[in-house]
C-alpha cells in the first residue's frame, strides 16, 4: 500500500537549563520580561510530525512518502531519511530559509519554554496525485503547512482515497468553517483528549457533529492508552508497559505510524489501534524522537505478550 504522510519536518535543538525558571522571573515584571538563561548545552535532533511518523513506519517495514517543505539547511535530515529507505522525492526544498526549527528549553522542574520557527513549512509542499495508481493508497494529513492540510484533504476525497485527520498543533490556525471542511470524509480524527476538546470548540461542533463528518475519532491518553470511538461506541486500547519512560514527546507520531502499518496490512481498527501503543512503547524508551530502533519479529512478540498472537 502507497502512504502519503504530509507535516512538517523540523530540527528540534534541546536544552537543558540547570535551574528553575521561576527563580528568575519576577511577578511584579512579568509585563517587562527580560531574562536570559545559560544553559549546559545544546542537541540537536530529527524531528517534524512527518519525519517521525515515517521514521517508524520506515522501521516497520513500510516505505511511505512524506508530502513536506525544507530549507537550505537540509542536506543533514535527507541524508537521514535515506540511510532509512525513506524517499524524500515529495519533500520541495524552499531556497533563502531554513527548514522549520524547534528550540525547546527545560528547567529542572521539566516546565518548558519553546520557540518555534516554521521557516520552510510557511511555504506550500508539492502535493502529489492520488489518482494515479490502481494500487491501494492512504494518506495522513498532520499538522503542518494549512493550505497543504486543507488541499490535501480535497485531493484524497476526489480520488476517494482514504484520509486521517490529525491537526494537532496546527489548531491555533484554523477557523471553523476551514477546519469543518477540511475534516469532510476523513477516515479518521486523530488527536489527543485536550486537542479534541480544542477542535470541538474552534469548529463549534457537538461529538455527535464529528461523528456525521468521520468513520471513527481516535483519542491518544497518554500512559492510559487510546480510545478508539466508533460512532459512539468507545473502546479503551490500554498503553503497553514500558522499561522506562525516558521521552514521551514522540509517542504519539509514533503510535500513528504503528496505526498506519495496520491499516496498510488490512487489520480492523482495534488491532491497528494496539500496533500503536507497541510502536508508541519504543518511541517513549528512547530520548528523542527518532532514535529508537525495533526489528519487525521482536515488535510482534511484544505485541503477543500484551495482546495475544498477531500475523506477521
Amino acid at each position: 500500500m502507497r502512504t502519503f504522510i504530509s507535516g512538517s519536518l523540523a530540527y528540534d535543538r534541546i536544552m537543558d537549563f540547570p535551574g528553575r525558571f521561576a527563580d528568575h522571573i519576577l511577578p511584579n515584571k512579568i509585563h517587562v520580561l527580560n531574562v536570559c538563561f545559560n544553559i549546559n548545552g545544546l542537541v540537536e535532533k530529527f524531528g517534524g510530525t512527518a519525519g517521525n511518523i515515517g521514521y517508524t513506519l520506515g522501521l516497520l517495514g513500510e516505505q511511505p512518502f512524506i508530502v513536506a517543505t525544507a530549507g537550505d539547511d537540509f542536506g543533514r535530515y535527507r541524508e537521514w531519511l535515506r540511510s532509512h529507505g525513506l524517499s524524500d522525492r515529495w519533500v520541495r526544498p524552499i531556497s533563502g530559509v531554513l527548514t522549520a526549527g524547534a528550540y525547546i528549553t527545560t528547567d529542572l522542574d521539566d516546565n518548558q519554554i519553546t520557540a518555534f520557527n516554521p521557516g520552510a513549512m510557511a511555504h506550500e509542499a508539492e502535493l502529489p496525485p492520488l489518482d494515479d495508481s490502481t494500487e491501494p493508497t492512504q494518506v495522513l494529513i498532520g499538522p503542518g503547512n494549512k493550505a497543504d492540510m486543507a488541499g490535501f484533504a480535497v485531493k484524497a476525497r476526489e480520488a476517494a482515497v482514504p484520509f486521517f485527520f490529525d491537526p494537532g498543533q496546527s489548531l491555533n490556525i484554523w477557523q471553523g468553517e476551514e477546519i469543518r471542511q477540511a475534516v469532510q470524509g476523513a477516515a479518521a480524527f486523530i488527536s489527543n483528549d485536550y486537542e479534541l476538546s480544542q477542535f470541538l470548540q474552534i469548529a463549534a461542533w457537538s461529538m455527535s457533529d464529528l461523528y456525521r463528518a468521520v468513520q471513527m475519532v481516535i483519542t491518544t491518553q497518554g500512559p492510559e492508552g487510546v480510545i478508539l470511538d466508533r460512532q459512539g461506541e468507545k473502546l479503551l486500547i490500554p498503553a503497553v508497559p514500558v522499561k522506562d519512560v525516558l521521552d514521551p514527546t514522540g509517542a504519539g507520531d509514533a503510535f500513528r505510524a504503528g496505526l498506519l502499518k495496520g491499516r496498510a496490512m488490512g487489520l480492523d481498527w482495534d488491532l491497528c489501534c494496539q500496533l500503536g501503543t507497541v510502536a508508541a512503547a519504543y518511541a517513549v524508551e528512547h530520548y528523542g524522537t527518532q532514535e529508537h530502533q525495533l526489528d519487525w519479529q521482536a515488535f510482534c512478540r511484544r505485541y503477543d505478550d500484551n495482546f495475544g498472537p498477531l500475523i506477521c
